[in-house]
């Protein structure tokens, strides 16, 4: 990094500061901590008006997932943006629309028969809520009106999606204005007995979603879960066993199973969706994120024809799902997401990823040792380190100490981006990234929590 700024990249940093409020962000933090100004990315890299460079490895808050300013992507934009811009999807349809809800269609079990366009994960989880509850009011059961999710999950920042996420970071202040939720023990193994593996863990804490089910199944419309890791829940992860019990109880007890795939799909955990490494079918499935390869926003809800056909009836009956967004399905969004499949296609994408992956997993053998590293965790290209006060007990330091603030400044000045959650720092990288670059992330990563330990 250079020492120095810019005249450009001050005079951005002052005009923005004047304007933008910018997101999770306190914003008195920049009096200290300056903003970067990006001029532009190309594959992992970000370049800032300084001529500075950075490996994005986070994908940019874990959308991007083919690098920045892909060929491919930037042509069918392209090309899409000399046919149609915009059209409502109400009465309407495109070509973009009809295909990607084809393709996601036939990339989900068999049992997903239907697409339900939406604008960003949090208003697709809010979508699937109000799908689910509806869909039993329909039926007639009108005592279910709950949902059940896990303690430390996320599931965005809208006031339902909130409302069944359990950070205290991102919901205490709200809790008056949220919907009242019933929380279930996460059966994240980060702190499981050392005398239970993964899976004898996970077997454990479904009994106490099992028995919540059984007491309250009659008021319950679904459950949520993120699969496999709770991402914006300092990445803890669990066994796929969980899915599996948990899917089959939901099955007994007349529940649905939401299952949140926005951060955790499209080859994050090293298979398409997570959900899969479970072998089951959930009833509603919120994608977004990677969707559209890092370009556009977009989400969607994958469901069953049960699901469907329980709104589908005379307009006067009152019973249609009236959700909708201005810009659903746009199809320059449509486009990017296309292409992403298409790119997922030709390039053989997740066989790929699992040789990146194992090449992560052997790169992190000397952070697994570091006296205040109390986890390294990993599904697929996800990968956590849980940053430690007393590596023997897994001692936590302080939140106030703000040990990641110190590790996302020293990977800035070694030109990597990292942005810790609390004192755990991740590797969510581009499925573009090379080995080499790898090899400077993890060395960067290791020197990052030399520093912030310190």
């Amino acid at each position: 990094m250079s020492k120095k700024k810019s005249k450009a990249s001050r005079n951005l940093i002052d005009r923005d500061l004047k304007v933008v409020w910018h997101p999770c962000t306190q914003m008195k933090d920049h009096e200290k901590i300056p903003l970067i100004p990006i001029k532009e990315g190309k594959g992992v890299w970000l370049k800032d008006y300084d001529g500075n460079q950075y490996i994005d490895a986070i994908s940019s808050w874990w959308v991007n997932i083919f690098g920045h300013s892909n060929p491919y992507i930037n042509k069918q934009i392209i090309k899409q943006l000399g046919n149609l811009e915009h059209v409502l999807l109400a009465g309407f349809t495109h070509e973009p629309a009809v295909n990607l809800a084809e393709r996601l269609i036939k990339l989900s079990p068999q049992k997903i028969k239907k697409c339900f366009f939406t604008d960003n994960g949090s208003s697709a989880v809010d979508a699937a809520m109000k799908m689910s509850y509806h869909y039993w009011k329909n039926k007639g059961f009108k005592k279910k009106s709950k949902f059940i999710s896990l303690s430390n999950s996320y599931h965005g920042e809208t006031l339902g999606s909130l409302s069944v996420s359990n950070i205290d970071l991102y919901k205490k202040t709200y809790e008056e204005l949220m919907i009242d939720t019933i929380i279930v023990e996460s059966p994240d193994c980060y702190l499981k007995d050392e005398n239970h593996t993964d899976k004898e863990h996970t077997e454990i804490m479904f009994d106490k979603m099992l028995k919540v089910i059984e007491k309250k199944h009659k008021e319950v419309c679904a459950v949520i879960v993120e699969p496999l890791v709770q991402c914006a829940g300092y990445m803890r992860m669990y066994h796929p066993i969980y899915l599996k019990l948990l899917r089959e109880a939901c099955n007994k007890y007349h529940i649905h199973l939401i299952a949140d795939e926005i951060a955790v799909g499209f080859g994050r955990t090293g298979t398409m969706f997570a959900y899969e490494q479970s072998k089951i079918t959930p009833d509603i499935i919120c994608l977004s994120k990677g969707i559209t390869g890092g370009y556009m926003t977009l989400s969607t809800i994958l469901t069953t024809n049960d699901i469907y056909n329980a709104f589908y009836d005379e307009y006067t009956k009152l019973n249609a799902f009236l959700h909708s967004h201005s810009y659903t399905a746009n199809p320059i969004a449509c486009s990017a997401a296309n292409a992403t499949l298409d790119i997922f296609e030709k390039e053989k994408t997740i066989l790929k990823n699992k040789e990146l992956s194992n090449y992560i997993t052997k790169s992190l053998k000397n952070i697994v040792n570091h006296n205040h590293v109390g986890d390294v965790r990993q599904h697929g290209m996800i990968v956590a380190i849980e940053m430690v006060k007393d590596k023997l007990n897994k001692k936590p330091y302080s939140w106030k100490e703000r040990r990641g603030i110190k590790a996302y400044e020293y990977g800035l000045k070694n030109n990597v981006l990292i942005r810790p959650l609390g004192n755990v720092i991740y590797f969510m990288p581009p499925y573009v990234i090379k080995k080499k670059e790898i090899d400077k992330v993890i060395t960067t990563i290791e020197g990052a929590i030399d520093i912030a330990t310190k």
